[in-house]
């Protein structure tokens, strides 16, 4: 991997990550729902001249029906799930249940697409549920202002990201990424707009919730599916996926730099069990067994 695309995959994760500071700082003033609508009209005026420039509105066109269903089980509710735990819990807490996604996406296409799940992918998935499950009981209170819903949100929005995956993989394999990229936001739009005018909030949001809002849409949206793409085009997904791992790094980073959130020794270690059981699901670490198997 060149210098410039290392630079890309860290400016790439720390967008991400600081998708999770500016959905705190705005869900309180917006709401999950109309915080989630202004994300993603703001990511579809963003990408849409885009596509137009790059002549691919013909495959956006042909392929409508499975990017609308990307477009809303791939933005439209994970963000909705994300901006409501956004209430409750820290930016760092919900990147490190975000991290499980390819945990789900695996799960998902072994049950659905009969992928082979090898020894050291289902230890992978054992040790990162396991790390999901011990961390979600340390952190999840269902008492009254406790988090325990908002982490069953995170979870369900990884969920529904795996989910997503494995269907784009079926349905849109070969389809433009700009276009599938471009159009599941203006599908995601779609869903919430109604929502949105229903659940808007009745005053008006200060300056700053606009200002989160607005870098939430254009900055780790819009921008951050640019950067995906274009490494996944110089170095391939293998290595693009590695921004999962520091995903978590930034968001942590970013809420204790900015909201003074507290990082405790529990969610760096259930992160680690997390990333550990991710990176072998995915095959970015190998089993030292496995290693030798191959080598004879």
């Amino acid at each position: 991997m060149k210098s410039s695309d290392l630079g890309e995959l860290i400016a790439l994760a720390a967008l991400w990550g600081a998708s999770f500071l500016f959905m705190r700082m705005g869900a309180a003033e917006f709401g999950p729902v109309a915080l989630s609508a202004v994300r993603v009209i703001g990511a579809a005026l963003f990408l849409l001249p885009l596509l137009q420039w790059r002549g691919q509105i013909g495959a956006l066109r042909r392929h409508w029906r499975a990017i609308f269903i990307v477009g809303a089980i791939n933005s439209a509710l994970p963000f909705l799930c994300f901006s409501y735990a956004a209430l409750s819990i820290s930016a760092g807490l919900s990147a490190i249940f975000n991290a499980a996604s390819p945990l789900f996406g695996a799960l998902v296409a072994w049950l659905w697409l009969n992928d082979k799940l090898t020894r050291s992918r289902v230890l992978g998935l054992a040790i990162g549920f396991g790390g999901v499950i011990w961390l979600a009981s340390d952190k999840a209170s269902f008492k009254p202002g406790g988090s325990g819903w908002a982490i069953v949100a995170c979870l369900a929005g990884a969920a529904l990201y795996g989910v997503a995956a494995n269907f784009a993989k079926k349905r849109l394999n070969g389809v433009p990424p700009m276009a599938v990229a471009a159009g599941s936001q203006l599908s995601a739009a779609l869903v919430l707009l109604v929502p949105a005018v229903v659940w808007w909030p009745h005053t008006m949001p200060s300056h700053g919730a606009w200002i989160a809002a607005s870098l939430l849409a254009v900055a780790c949206t819009g921008m951050a599916y640019l950067l995906y793409f274009r490494l996944i085009a110089h170095v391939g997904p293998a290595n693009a996926i590695a921004v999962t791992f520091l995903i978590p790094v930034f968001a942590v980073l970013w809420g204790w730099f900015f909201l003074d959130e507290r990082i405790t020794a529990a969610m760096v270690a259930g992160c680690a069990v997390i990333l550990v059981g991710t990176g072998l699901t995915t095959g970015v670490l190998k089993w030292p067994s496995s290693r030798r198997a191959a080598q004879t």
